[in-house]
C-alpha cells in the first residue's frame, strides 16, 4: 500500500502505533505537541536533515537502517554536549507513491536506536514531497552539569576520544564502488555504533570542549580549535587502523588514515581534557591542545581532504 492510499492520518497512526514510550515521556504523539520530562530545568536541542540521495540511498540501506542513521546523527549531538537524549521530533516529506511499509520500518529504526538512551519519538510532521526528506529534532537533559561547549579548550589540554573512526567512511567508499564487503564496514555506514554514555561521562570528568565526528575529525576538532582560540596537534599513530579496512583501502587504492582522519557519520565522541587527569579505558588520549590555531598531525598540515562539505 502506497502512502498516498494509506492517507495522511493513516499513515501516522500505523506508525505511532509501532513507537514506544521513552523514559521522560509524559505525553506522546497524538495531541497538538507531546510532553517531555525536563527533570534538570534545561533542555538541549538539535536538529539534522537527511536527504535521499544526499544522505542515504534505498539500494544502500533498508529503511530501519535509515531510521537508525537518522536517530544516531541527532542523539550523537545531545552526547556531545554532555547531555542524555529524552526525546525525538521527525518531520517526514514522502512521494505519494513510497510503500507505507517503508515509511513504518522507518519508524522502527527511529524507535529503535532512541531506545538505545532511553529516549522516544514523541510527535512530529508529514508532508507530500517529490524528494524523501527526514528531519530529526533531539532533545536532552544535561541532569544538573553544566554543557560542554565547543569553546572551552585550553592550551595544555589533552585531546581524546571515545568510539570509532573511518569505519562508516570506508563502508561509504566500499558501497560507492560497487561492493558490499568488508561487512563490518558497510555496517558501520547503515548504522553507526555511538557512544552516547561517553558523553555525560565526559562532562561528568571535566571535559572542557567536546564535539561528535560527524564531518570528518579534522574538520570537527577544527571547529574546537577555532571557537576555543587555540591550536590542536593529532597523532597518527594514536589511530587504531583495523585489518578489515587496511585490506579494503589496499583494495581500493585509498589511504586509510584519509577515512580515519577525514570521514565523518562514525559519529565518536572527541573532547578535551585538563591535563593529568586518568581517562577511562575506553577514552583514547590523541592528540593535544597548544598555543595557536588551526589543526596538524604530527605537527604538519594534513595533506588531503579535512571533511564534509555540504555546499
Amino acid at each position: 500500500m502506497s502512502v498516498a492510499k494509506a492517507g495522511e492520518f493513516g499513515l501516522i497512526a500505523r506508525i505511532t502505533a509501532r513507537l514506544p514510550a521513552g523514559q521522560s515521556t509524559l505525553l506522546g504523539p497524538g495531541d497538538d505537541a507531546a510532553v517531555v520530562r525536563a527533570a534538570d530545568g534545561r533542555v538541549v536541542a538539535s536538529t539534522d536533515v537527511l536527504v535521499e540521495g544526499r544522505h542515504f540511498r534505498r539500494d544502500w540501506c533498508t529503511a530501519q537502517d535509515v531510521g537508525h542513521r537518522a536517530a544516531a546523527a541527532n542523539l550523537a549531538d545531545i552526547a556531545a554536549m554532555g547531555a542524555t537524549p529524552t526525546a525525538l521530533l521527525v518531520g517526514l516529506c514522502v512521494p505519494t507513491n513510497l510503500d507505507a511499509r517503508w515509511a513504518e520500518e522507518l519508524s522502527d529504526g527511529l524507535g529503535a536506536e532512541a531506545a538505545l538512551v532511553g529516549a522516544a519519538v514523541v510527535g512530529g510532521d508529514m508532508s507530500g514531497s517529490p524528494t524523501l526528506t527526514i528531519a530529526v529534532t533531539a532533545l536532552g537533559d544535561l541532569g544538573g552539569l553544566a554543557p560542554v561547549v565547543r569553546t572551552g579548550a585550553r592550551p595544555g589540554d589533552v585531546v581524546a576520544m571515545c568510539g570509532r573512526l573511518g569505519y562508516a567512511a570506508a563502508g561509504y567508499t566500499v558501497l560507492s564502488r560497487g561492493f558490499r564487503t568488508p561487512k563490518v564496514l558497510v555496517d558501520a555506514y547503515r548504522r553507526p555504533e555511538v557512544p552516547y554514555s561517553a558523553g555525560p561521562e565526559a562532562a561528568g570528568l571535566g571535559a572542557t570542549a567536546m564535539i561528535d565526528v560527524s564531518d570528518g575529525l579534522l574538520a570537527d576538532i577544527g571547529h574546537v580549535a577555532k571557537g576555543s582560540g587555540v591550536a590542536v596537534d593529532l597523532r597518527r599513530d594514536a589511530f587504531e587502523v583495523p585489518r578489515q579496512m587496511r585490506d579494503a583501502a589496499h583494495a581500493l587504492g585509498v589511504d586509510p588514515y584519509t577515512w580515519v582522519l577525514a570521514g565523518g557519520e562514525d559519529h565518536a565522541l572527541v573532547a578535551t581534557f585538563p591535563p593529568g587527569l586518568a581517562l577511562p579505558p575506553r577514552w583514547r588520549v590523541v592528540g593535544v591542545v597548544r598555543e595557536g590555531s588551526g589543526v596538524t598531525v604530527d605537527g604538519r598540515p594534513f595533506r588531503g581532504p579535512t571533511g564534509w562539505q555540504h555546499f
